[in-house]
Parts: C-alpha cells; sequence; structure tokens
C-alpha cells in the first residue's frame, strides 16, 4: 500500500472514533428523523411516537443494572435480534430500550421479556421513579465515600413498584453518586445519594516519594489544602513529602486521585447525604440544583437501611401531598423548605444551612426561615 501524498486518506486505516449515530438507528427512525409529531405513554414502560409521515415507532424501556456482565449483554443482544432487527439502545439513566416499528410487535415483546425471569422489568417512562443512575462505587472507583450498585440496589427493592406503574405525580429521578467528584447525575435529581468522606487524606510519608509527583499533589487541590513539607520518618531520614491543612480540605479526594499515598477513606468517617429538588427539565419551572437535606447517615452494608428509609419517606410524602406534575423541588418551593424538613421528619441542623461564600446572590440568605417546632 502506497502513500498518495494527492490523496491522504487512501487506504487509511486509523482509529476515527465511533461510527456516526445514523448507522445505529433503527429503520423506523432513520426514515422519519425530524418528522415526528408527537408521542405518548401507551402503558407503564411503553411510549409510542407517531411520525407525520403515519409511521409508528413503539419503544419498550426496560430497567438494568449499572454494572452487567457479558452473559447479560449477549440476552440482550438475542432480543434485539428477535424483535428489533438488530438494533438497541441504553439511556444515560441505564435504562435499556427495545424499538419496534408496529404495535403488534409490542405484546411478543413483552411477554418475552417478561419470560426471562425478572431479568427485564419493564417501566421508568411517565410519572414513575427513573432508573437510578449512578457511579462505580467500590467495585471500580478510587475515591468512594460508599458503594454504588449496592446502595441502588437496597433502595430499588423497596420502591420497585414505583418504577414499573404510573402512580406518582411526576416524573422522579433518583441519582447516586459514591463520592462529591460526582460522575453522577446528582446535583440535578429530584432525590439523590451522595458519598460524602469527612476526615482529611491521611499522608503516608514512607511512600509517598516512590509513588507521587509532589507537584501533582499539590495543584491536584482545588481549595489549596496542601502544601509541601520536609518530614522526619522515624529512623530520623528526612523526605520531602506534603502536609494537609485540615481547615481548608473539602474531603473531594482529588489528591488521592494524583497520589495513592494520601487516602481519605474511613469506615466512621464515610457515609451518605441526601439530597432532594434538583432537574433539568424546563417544564413549569427551570432547571434547579439539588439541595442537601441529609448532610450524614453511615455506611450500613449490605442494605443500608437508614438511606432506604429516608429516601422512601421523601417519596412517599411527595406522593402523597404534592400537584399533579409537580416535581419534588417544586413541591418543596411551594410548601417551604420548613414545612419540607417537618413532614418528611428530617432534622434541621447548622449543616442543612448552605454557605457557600460565591453563591450569596442566587440562594436564600435571609432570616426569614420560621420553623414552628421542628428545628434541632
Amino acid at each position: 500500500m502506497g502513500y498518495d501524498p494527492q490523496n491522504p486518506m487512501k487506504d487509511r486505516i486509523t482509529d476515527i472514533g465511533p461510527p456516526h449515530y445514523e448507522k445505529m438507528f433503527p429503520q423506523v427512525i432513520k426514515d422519519n428523523y425530524g418528522k415526528w409529531l408527537y408521542h405518548e405513554i401507551t402503558r407503564p414502560g411503553v411510549l409510542k411516537h407517531v411520525s407525520e409521515t403515519g409511521a409508528e415507532c413503539h419503544t419498550v424501556r426496560v430497567g438494568s443494572a449499572r454494572l452487567i456482565s457479558v452473559e447479560h449483554i449477549r440476552e440482550v443482544c438475542d432480543i434485539a435480534d428477535k424483535h428489533c432487527q438488530g438494533t438497541v439502545r441504553w439511556t444515560t439513566r441505564n435504562n435499556i430500550e427495545f424499538m419496534v416499528d408496529a404495535e403488534s410487535k409490542v405484546q411478543p415483546l413483552l411477554d418475552d421479556l417478561a419470560s426471562r425471569g425478572g431479568r427485564f422489568p419493564v417501566g421508568g417512562a411517565g410519572a414513575c421513579v427513573s432508573n437510578i443512575v449512578h457511579t462505580q462505587g467500590w467495585i471500580h472507583c478510587h475515591t468512594p465515600a460508599t458503594d454504588a450498585s449496592g446502595v441502588v440496589k437496597a433502595v430499588m427493592d423497596e420502591i420497585f413498584e414505583q418504577f414499573t406503574e404510573m402512580k406518582l405525580p411526576a416524573k422522579c429521578k433518583l441519582a447516586l453518586a459514591c463520592c462529591l467528584n460526582m460522575c453522577g447525575a446528582v446535583h440535578c435529581s429530584d432525590i439523590a445519594i451522595l458519598g460524602v468522606h469527612r476526615k482529611p487524606p491521611m499522608v503516608d510519608h514512607d511512600a509517598i516519594t516512590g509513588l507521587c509527583e509532589l507537584p501533582l499533589a499539590v495543584a491536584s487541590c482545588p481549595l489549596g489544602a496542601i502544601k509541601p513539607s520536609s518530614v522526619k520518618l522515624d529512623d530520623g531520614t528526612m523526605v520531602k513529602s506534603v502536609k494537609v491543612n485540615a481547615d481548608r480540605c473539602m474531603f473531594c479526594g482529588n489528591c488521592y486521585t494524583m497520589c495513592p499515598a494520601m487516602p481519605l477513606a474511613d469506615p466512621e468517617g464515610s457515609g451518605i447525604a441526601i439530597l432532594v429538588g434538583g432537574k433539568v427539565s424546563n417544564t413549569r419551572t427551570g432547571p434547579a440544583f439539588s439541595k442537601m437535606v441529609v448532610p450524614f447517615l453511615p455506611n450500613t452494608p449490605p442494605r443500608w437501611p437508614e438511606t432506604v428509609a429516608v429516601v422512601k419517606k421523601i417519596l412517599d410524602t411527595w406522593a402523597a401531598n404534592a400537584h399533579k406534575y409537580e416535581r419534588v423541588g417544586e413541591w418543596a418551593e411551594r410548601i417551604g423548605w420548613e414545612k419540607f424538613f417537618e413532614i418528611c421528619d428530617i432534622p434541621f441542623t447548622d449543616k442543612s444551612i448552605d454557605d457557600y461564600r460565591l453563591a450569596y446572590n442566587t440562594w436564600r440568605t435571609t432570616t426569614n426561615f420560621k420553623f414552628t417546632n421542628h428545628i434541632k
């Protein structure tokens, strides 16, 4: 194969990234791209899109785990080959979507999914709980304050019927991030679970020079809490190391990412916070960030009962009191966050006061925060 300077891309084999997304479309999507008139949810987990050409696309949404086996992926592909001409998609919240081009194909697909031992629960569309988007947790991540898959499994076991039915006031999106670097969507979900560290990193002075580039460790801290230092070891040897200003540390774990000799996970100091009220959509109100309502819950594997109880209490209270189409944050804003804390049985402490100094112009900072009998 010769190189042609007049046509440098001829016969070139290189890594040019993923195929164009249009190549992965089901035929009905490809034929009607940009022509869709409307969509509706015909039953829990089943969406119907209708094109101006009269064509229909029926989507069956199935809950999936964040981490799945090769065998499960092969089973998903078998279903797609059997019913969907070999096409399938995953949503950003870990749902699997099978798409067919005729209503007559929906029930055979649903029957096939139901016959597979509960591995393919249909739901997550409409006024229900979405599949929980979450991070890697203890399985893969190096800075987690809690697990991801284990907590999500425990929570979804408790509220599973809210995924398969449409009996809530509106969509409720759940998320989990196992540390505050937040690979998940904790900042913009209705109810969110966040792993939090509460102790600054420990410094292994014996090993740090062999494991870390000290300038990287210093530069990794967003708050400037890490400074170079000289340390005398037990044998009297002086080594170059770092010191941590605990008062400035926000326990994010960025330093451990750069330097394995600065771990910060701790069995008692690391745990879970609960956030509420985030959303991305512009429907009724603009997008909103989540607000932290429970600063700390302990890590209690394998079922995390304290975390499950708080999430279920918030979900049930919102479901019983919100107006139709009202998201969790919109409901809390309408009744007032004071009332939210009271009826959800969440203690309000000084840890719940958000005092981030760069957001005074946008957050509620007046003294008009009036509890009746709930302040602790």
